[in-house]
């Protein structure tokens, strides 16, 4: 009687790719600091990433090195065209690949923002370039309307990124001043109960967009703008009453606004100005019951053209790898819930 035996289990093929790079100086900014990009890249892709001289060799199943091989020449294309690469660009890479499609080019004098396909926002002190696909429609559609809502989670750009458009149509005159706002949700504290006057007390919320205008124009040149109002940053109730005209105006964290202080802020809008509202809908600070404005702007506000909504999701996020991962599970928490 014949005995079965079972065929042996299919061994994946290791094997090598090499990969020259010309300049050493750029390979050395390619591998990071005590080579943490290419530790970062051995980890998510399950490979073995070897230096010798100008050269990297990749070891491992063939899928994998394919993956290494694609971000690591990405990566440093980025160095060559005088970019740096940080860990988020590297985090970009490993997730997202090189889709770089699917931008036309935005008209007139906005033309030398691009590179290539990729997209860039110059202002004082840094370059700004979208890393997503979402990103990048984005801040299109920030220069192409007058009205741009950003909806999506902590961490994805919404904020960063309609600053920084703001700084660069200021610095290029498109606009006559920067107005950045957010609704003074009392959220665990009271604002009565806080030490200091209205402006220390309400400064804490407004402490993010001051973190983005500070990390694209120098301080002493903001501080500058503030005090001859080119520059507002202000909590929400003090829209009331203005007309906004030649002016960027950006309303952070909106879905914690009011369907009233939502009408009232957008009706502020004046002629040559532009309106950023952005949000993230699962973080609704507001008391039970109340509702949202942002919710019931996307509602009716919907097919009105020049107005565009754009929507990330936790494969945007651009922070730490973790936030995205902590996104990604309190998403599948509340589907299953």
């Amino acid at each position: 009687m014949a005995t079965m035996f079972a065929p042996p289990p299919l061994i994946p093929e290791v094997a090598e790719t090499a990969l020259e790079f010309p300049d050493n100086f750029l390979l050395i900014d390619l591998c990071g600091e005590y080579d943490r990009n290419l530790a970062e890249i051995e980890t998510r892709l399950t490979v073995q990433i070897l230096r010798r001289g100008n050269h990297l060799l990749i070891v491992g199943e063939a899928e994998p090195r394919k993956q290494a091989t694609e971000v690591l020449t990405a990566l440093y294309a980025r160095l060559e065209s005088g970019r740096s690469v940080e860990p988020g660009d590297v985090d970009r890479e490993l997730r997202l690949g090189r889709s770089e499609q699917g931008l036309a080019p935005l008209p007139g004098d906005q033309m030398e923002m691009f590179t290539g396909s990729r997209l860039e926002i110059k202002t004082r002190r840094k370059v700004i370039e979208p890393r997503t696909e979402a990103q990048k429609a984005y801040v299109k559609n920030l220069f192409d309307n007058e009205l741009c809502f950003g909806i999506g989670p902590a961490g994805t750009g919404k904020t960063y990124l309609a600053v920084a458009v703001g700084v660069s149509l200021f610095i290029s005159g498109a606009v006559d001043k920067i107005i950045l706002s957010r609704p003074a949700v009392e959220a665990g504290e009271r604002l009565g109960f806080l030490p200091g006057d209205m402006k220390e007390k309400v400064d804490p919320y407004m402490q993010p967009l001051y973190d983005a205008l500070n990390d694209f124009l120098p301080g002493k040149q903001v501080q500058k703008l503030m005090e001859e109002k080119r520059i507002e940053i202000a909590p929400l109730a003090f829209m009331r009453g203005r007309t906004l005209s030649n002016a960027y105006v950006v309303l952070d964290e909106a879905q914690n606004a009011t369907t009233m202080q939502m009408k009232m802020f957008l009706t502020r809008l004046g002629e040559g100005s532009r309106m950023i509202i952005t949000g993230d809908r699962t973080q609704v600070d507001l008391p039970k019951g109340t509702s949202s404005g942002l919710a019931d702007a996307e509602r009716l506000l919907k097919g009105i053209s020049k107005i565009s909504f754009n929507y990330f999701t936790s494969k945007d996020v651009v922070r730490h790898p973790l936030v995205a991962a902590i996104i990604e599970a309190y998403e599948r928490d509340s589907e299953t819930g």
